[in-house]
């Protein structure tokens, strides 16, 4: 593969800075206009606006850790990535990805960063008890959703399905009980979303891409949230859930839509918004059938593993359609009808860019020009056998375009829904692990590894996140 001309290195390379030079702006807009909105009118419900967090510089048992880890990625985390076995490498990054996870939130301390994160008013574990009587209590679920109701659920109870407080209630019934099990699960399975992006961005796009993209997965500023709270769970289950379809679409084995249709169902169990994530299943389903090994059964398994959550809530009593007509009057009861939504459909954005961080920014706008620039690349590339078949390297990096670009337009979608005005650096964590492999699009990845760390030990030093 040729080296671009100097002169169109240096372009990208600015383009890149405009890029992360807009996301930077739209930060400190987003800071500016929200600190007048809430000091003036007291309207976001956040104390450090856009992020629900408040200013609380610190330091704690963690800050070792995260800064070693951190440092041991940029060194040598690209370098590594491209040398060690497949094999390997997924192992690896799920074990850098649990250290950084867990390093960052002891820098709150145990106490303050795991064990008390959800036990918390609002919280899962605060409802245990009332579901003694598991089936009664899905029966009569959707009761307890509105304000005003009889035993109203706290606000996390009643903005999910059950199948979020269920995971926590089967966890206290095999005798992980209390905040510190719980927030150890959510740690545990929430650090292998990054594993799941990788097998699928290997099976969809190309493997070389999907080891560049392995060390901004792991080293993630997402993981200051993935670490704090259960939304980093429900990424991981969302997460699978695309990976075992990719492998299904891709001739693996068609047996793993089954189990991609299955995690889909408690995805959409877990949280409504999450049932966006078929729009990212569609565009799996779409870049399979480009490499031209999609078949029908496929779709037929992934459906029928779809249903069985579904199927089985339902048996059991709860209405999900009843459930979410529900949330949406319980939403606009609360402070969501309160958050202005010309405030929040911008800033919201803002929240993602500091999740992602600003290699991230870089990163889609390279995947963007990838894919206003397809044709041309093809066209330079035609008349050699190699770049006739579609494992090009400019092939492989459209289909990675195309996969972070299916989720952006589902993030996009809940934005305008106004359905998640504020605290989507936790919301959205699912559809943000999807826009972190544009990453694999830059050049001097050191450089932006750092910049990636740097964001992350910043927050989790400056701010205390709470929910």
């Amino acid at each position: 593969m040729t080296r671009a001309p100097l002169r169109d290195r240096y372009a990208d390379l600015s383009a890149d800075l405009i890029a992360v030079l807009a996301a930077a702006l739209l930060l400190l807009v987003a800071v500016l206009v929200g600190r007048h909105l809430q000091d003036t009118y007291r309207v976001l419900f956040v104390h450090w606006p856009p992020l629900f967090a408040d200013w609380d510089p610190h330091v704690g048992p963690g800050t070792p850790a995260a800064v070693l880890v951190a440092a041991a990625v940029v060194a040598y985390g690209p370098g590594l990535a491209l040398r060690l076995p497949w094999r390997g490498l997924l192992g690896a990054a799920w074990g850098t990805s649990l250290a950084w996870t867990w390093s960052l939130a002891l820098v709150d301390g145990w106490r303050r960063g795991v064990a008390t994160r959800l036990t918390r008013p609002n919280e899962y574990l605060t409802v245990i008890g009332r579901f003694q009587d598991v089936p009664a209590t899905l029966r009569d679920f959707t009761h307890h959703i509105v304000s005003g109701s009889p035993a109203a659920w706290p606000a996390h109870i009643a903005g999910h399905p059950p199948a979020a407080t269920l995971t926590f209630v089967l966890l206290d019934r095999i005798g992980l009980r209390g905040g510190g099990w719980a927030g150890a699960w959510c740690v545990t399975v929430g650090s292998t979303a990054g594993v799941a992006v990788l097998v699928a961005v290997r099976a969809l796009a190309d493997e070389r891409l999907a080891r560049r993209a392995a060390p901004f997965l792991v080293l993630a500023p997402a993981a200051v949230w993935v670490g704090v709270s259960a939304d980093g769970y429900f990424a991981a289950v969302a997460a699978w859930a695309v990976a075992l379809l990719a492998l299904a679409v891709t001739g693996r084995s068609v047996a793993w839509a089954a189990g991609a249709g299955l995690l889909y169902g408690l995805t959409c169990y877990l949280s409504y918004g999450l049932t966006l994530f078929a729009l990212i299943g569609v565009a799996v389903l779409v870049l399979g059938r480009r490499r031209g090994r999609a078949r029908p059964v496929v779709l037929a398994l992934l459906l029928a593993g779809a249903a069985v959550v579904p199927l089985v809530f339902t048996l059991a009593g709860f209405d999900w359609w009843q459930g979410y007509r529900l949330l949406v009057t319980r939403y606009y009861q609360g402070i969501g009808g309160t958050r202005p939504y010309g405030y929040w459909v911008w800033a919201n954005l803002a929240c993602t860019m500091v999740v992602t961080g600003p290699a991230t920014a870089a990163g889609l706008r390279r995947a963007g020009a990838a894919l206003v620039h397809r044709r041309t690349a093809a066209e330079a590339e035609r008349g050699t056998a190699a770049a006739a078949h579609r494992g090009t390297p400019a092939a492989g990096r459209t289909r990675l375009a195309l996969l972070a670009g299916a989720a952006l337009l589902a993030l996009l979608i809940a934005d305008l829904s106004g359905m998640s005005k504020a605290e989507t650096e936790r919301i959205w964590l699912p559809f943000a692990m999807w826009l972190l492999p544009a990453c694999a699009l830059l050049p001097r990845p050191r450089a932006w590894l750092t910049a990636q760390a740097l964001l992350a030990l910043l927050l989790n030093h400056l701010l205390f996140t709470g929910w």
